[in-house]
């Protein structure tokens, strides 16, 4: 994980506000009704929040295709069918109904029509036609339920004809519409100003009848129904609703009605109707179709409600369709207003904060994590984000969607972009500059730590690496110059490889020696243990080398490995033109001395006990001597590592239980014991060897006053 600056939060905070203003700006509108659009989609698949239609306080009247295929209707103009409506409305007010409203419009009347020819003498009206239908609509518009709706128009306004005003005596509410500019409808309106008065929409009229009140303005100047603030984002007007996605309001078939009036079953009407608001429209497949929220997920024209007199048609299954017959709006909108139950939409500065919020979440991770990882966690947010807006709407509370999900994809890109072109040519300056010699791993580990060596250097806590083949320049004088540079190409290799797989860093090679460090320049705590890892796993893959790789065949060759933990100067270090990364302290001193002092034990592998204290038990050691080191006065234990930890063999075992032995009395002068516990191992282990000749030979001679269990080495 990439560690981030002041500067890279900085422009998260800008990204996210660039990117959180343009997605919630007036050109990008549409986002907030798509947000409607998808929540109603996904709470009708996740939670199918439906209700009983049975409980509905609106239902429909529907003037469907069953009615133009019934007789008396069938063939028949519509302006024919205001009789059997006046007597199909009589029933339906005498069976309890609160109030009914008109979503269809008659504006003119038979009775202004020449009677077909044939029929009648050429030029005569039927006149008298509607008195029937006109004396209802007076009688329900008296007792105060029914209202006829009508269209607002500038350029062509559609009314009912003026016999029909003069009878509910201009009890008319208007049924536009609102529409965004993608021509669907999410808001309706809740009044209109007419002659400079605010008065009710067609379905506002309807519930305040049905609840006994007034629509009033409230102290934040919205409208108040019932004690109801009804919410409104887009001022004077009502977000939609739709729960059941249409279901939740029964449809009567108008021809259904109409033979239940002929049957005069009085019982049905009071069950169908009693207390309920009524709404008259019509549900066809070519005729007033709305695209509303549900376009997504598919909306129903009502549920099928139960049957009077006639028998329900073959293939009266619904499907979703992605618009919904215009009367489902208006019963959606009294619905809405009845159960204080519209969506309440977040105003604009708090939609614009939630999308800057979750954009500024993004920018960071994408300012952290790689592209990929930045995309996983852009669709991981967006989708707890969604199902928290989805768990809202259910208690209809629209929260953004579109809107922080667009934003939080395009700070995700422009954050991929900053990185790209500013923040990261350290990073890529740093790849490039040690790609040649370090480890691809390594580099990771650097690049991800976030600490840059500093120029002039450093202190850090580092293990040295020196390792060095064992009489090569006798060996290479045998050699021609290819056979030479193919050998210690293949050897250089394969040792450098070990040693960065294991978190090293080469920082030389000189002639047939490396020198190496772990700790840098990328941190390691573990430096101690890999470096004595790497050392083991160099010394196993030379002995493979010389038993299968033909150009070490009959070479034999053997290597020296020195190991010091410790504190060092690690850094850029040379001249102004020209400097090498490398490093520089007692510490590298003395695991180069480590290096020399195996020739004299005959090992292959020394460390000092500052590395042996940082490895903690990883590795099975046998300490070798104390010794002091040309150009350091101060003495020091070495240790051999035999193996990791439990894997050591039961001949190394034998022979470090001996050597130790051996070492114990040494260190208490008894020499003669010494030499015999040396001794046992001694043709074996050219350390053993070592000790019990100087064993014997204290053992014969008394040693000096001054003497001490510490080997000064003379040499490097």
């Amino acid at each position: 994980m990439r560690r981030i600056g002041g500067r890279d939060i900085v422009a998260a905070i800008l990204i996210a506000l660039l990117a959180g203003a343009v997605s919630t700006s007036p050109p990008l509108q549409s986002l907030q009704g798509l947000s409607l659009d998808i929540l109603t989609a996904l709470r009708g698949k996740i939670v199918s929040d439906r209700r009983d239609p049975a409980s509905s306080p609106v239902v429909v009247v529907a003037i469907d295709g069953e009615t133009y295929d019934t007789p008396p209707f069938k063939g028949s103009p519509t302006q024919t069918w205001t009789r059997e409506i006046g007597r199909v409305l009589g029933s339906v007010s005498e069976g309890g109904a609160k109030v009914i409203g008109f979503d269809v419009i008659f504006p003119s009347s038979i009775e202004q029509s020449e009677i077909p020819f044939g029929e009648a003498p050429l030029g005569t009206r039927m006149r008298g036609f509607d008195r029937d239908y006109l004396i209802a609509l007076r009688q329900l518009s008296d007792g105060g339920k029914l209202v006829l709706g009508e269209i607002l128009s500038n350029d062509h306004p559609d009314r009912p004809y003026r016999a029909q005003q003069l009878a509910v005596k201009n009890n008319i509410r208007a049924l536009n519409v609102h529409t965004d500019a993608d021509d669907v409808i999410r808001r309706m309106p809740l009044s209109f100003s007419i002659d400079g008065k605010p008065v009710p929409a067609m379905a506002v009229e309807l519930a305040a009848r049905a609840l006994g009140t007034k629509p009033e303005i409230g102290p934040s100047g919205g409208m108040e129904l019932s004690g109801y603030a009804v919410p409104s984002a887009v001022p004077n007007t009502l977000t939609l609703n739709f729960r059941g996605l249409g279901r939740d309001v029964l449809a009567y078939s108008f021809a259904d009605l109409r033979a239940c009036t002929e049957k005069g079953d009085r019982d049905f009407f009071r069950r169908a109707f009693d207390g309920k608001v009524v709404l008259l429209g019509t549900i066809l497949n070519f005729e007033d179709r709305k695209l509303t929220s549900m376009r997504l997920s598919g909306g129903h024209d009502g549920s099928p409600a139960p049957r009077c007199a006639l028998p329900a048609p073959a293939g009266a299954a619904q499907k979703a369709r992605s618009d919904i017959a215009g009367v489902f709006v208006h019963a959606a909108v009294v619905r809405n207003l009845i159960e204080h139950d519209a969506v309440t939409e977040l105003g604009f500065p708090l939609r614009s904060i939630l999308t800057i919020a979750l954009a500024a979440i993004i920018a960071c991770a994408a300012c952290m994590l790689a592209p990929a990882g930045a995309l996983i966690a852009w669709v991981g947010l967006t989708a707890v984000y969604t199902a928290i807006a989805v768990g809202a709407f259910v208690h209809a509370l629209a929260l953004p969607l579109a809107e922080p999900a667009l934003a939080s994809l395009a700070a995700l890109a422009m954050m991929i972009g900053y990185r790209f072109v500013l923040a990261d040519r350290d990073e890529r300056f740093l790849r490039k500059s040690f790609a040649y010699y370090l480890a691809p791993e390594v580099i990771e580990t650097m690049v991800a730590s976030g600490k840059m060596p500093a120029l002039g250097g450093e202190m850090r806590n580092v293990t040295m690496f020196f390792s060095d083949l064992s009489g090569f320049s006798s060996i290479a004088e045998t050699m021609t110059p290819g056979e030479l540079v193919t050998l210690m190409n293949e050897y250089l290799s394969a040792m450098t490889d070990i040693i960065e797989s294991h978190g090293g860093y080469v920082d030389k090679y000189i002639g047939d020696s490396i020198v190496a460090m772990f700790g840098a320049p990328a941190d390691d705590p573990a430096h101690a243990g890999n470096a004595v890892r790497a050392a083991l796993k160099c010394h196993a893959k030379l002995a493979e080398l010389n038993a299968s790789h033909p150009a070490f065949a009959g070479r034999g060759l053997s290597h020296r490995i020195g190991l010091n933990s410790g504190e060092a100067v690690v850094g850029n270090i040379g001249s102004r033109r020209r400097f090498n990364y490398t490093v520089m302290s007692d510490t590298v001193n003395v695991a180069s001395r480590l290096e020399g002092a195996n020739k004299y034990y005959g090992t292959a592998i020394m460390a000092s006990e500052a590395t042996v204290a940082q490895t903690r038990d990883m590795f099975a050691w046998r300490e070798l001597d104390a010794i002091r080191v040309m150009g350091r006065g101060e003495a020091i234990k070495v240790f051999e590592p035999l193996a990791e930890r439990g894997a050591e063999s039961g001949e190394q075992v034998k022979v470090a239980a001996a050597y130790a032995e051996g070492l114990a009395c040494w260190r208490a002068k008894e020499f003669a014991k010494a030499a015999d516990a040396f001794g046992r191992m001694a043709e074996s282990d050219p350390a053993s060897a070592l000790f019990a000749k100087r064993a014997k030979a204290l053992s014969a001679n008394a040693p000096p006053p001054d003497w001490t269990p510490v080997n000064t080495l003379e040499g490097k």
